[in-house]
């Protein structure tokens, strides 16, 4: 079976499920959309690798890299492996300098511990013609069409209140969401203040 590799794209928070967040992949050379519904928490932890952000407490994800290191094998590839009624399932793939071994894992811990690691994100056709969404381009409009049409909202109204707050409100909200372990508004909040700077 030919893997097909995928690239995060984009996550957002789920207006219809409270604490999940949908996970957009895409196809590396192709226009199709795999969107993952995913754990706040696992969220989190995609987010902060993503934004480089060192949280005050080491993370679930980064003990097990820490742990991988310990015990001299590494993660060679990650692979979202199958779609049974309507849950994917993932293989992270080990090696440890003698043998491969597969692991299996939720989605969303697989690619928080994959991003790491540095290492791909695969999948197979028959999920991406089951579940993927295709798009015929590649902008900023269409990917918030894709969002929406995973019944989550886009971030502009965040965005709208990052853009009017003035620059003591937004370290005092920066301040809030480090505190509250939320990665991802703080890399936003963070975003917004470079901008300005």
């Amino acid at each position: 079976m030919d893997k097909i590799k995928l690239e995060i794209l984009g996550l957002s928070p789920s207006q219809s499920q409270s604490g999940s967040f949908a996970l957009v992949l895409g196809e590396e050379y192709g226009n199709r959309r795999l969107p993952i519904i995913i754990g706040m928490f696992e969220a989190q932890a995609i987010a902060i690798e993503i934004e480089k952000i060192v949280p005050n407490r080491p993370m679930t994800h980064d003990l097990f890299k820490q742990f991988a290191e310990q015990f001299k094998f590494t993660v060679r590839e990650i692979m979202i492996s199958d779609l049974r009624e309507g849950i994917f399932f993932a293989k992270i793939v080990c090696f440890d300098g003698v043998r491969e071994s597969v692991v299996d894992a939720r989605p969303s811990d697989a690619i928080a511990i994959g991003i790491r690691f540095n290492v791909p994100i695969y999948t197979n056709e028959s999920i991406l013609s089951e579940a993927g969404i295709t798009a015929s381009g590649n902008d900023e409009e269409e990917q918030e069409e894709l969002v929406r049409s995973s019944n989550r909202p886009s971030t502009r109204s965040f965005g709208d209140q990052l853009k009017n707050a003035s620059s003591e409100e937004l370290q005092r909200m920066l301040e809030e969401a480090l505190g509250n372990e939320e990665y991802e508004r703080a890399a936003k909040i963070r975003d917004e203040m470079s901008k300005r700077n």
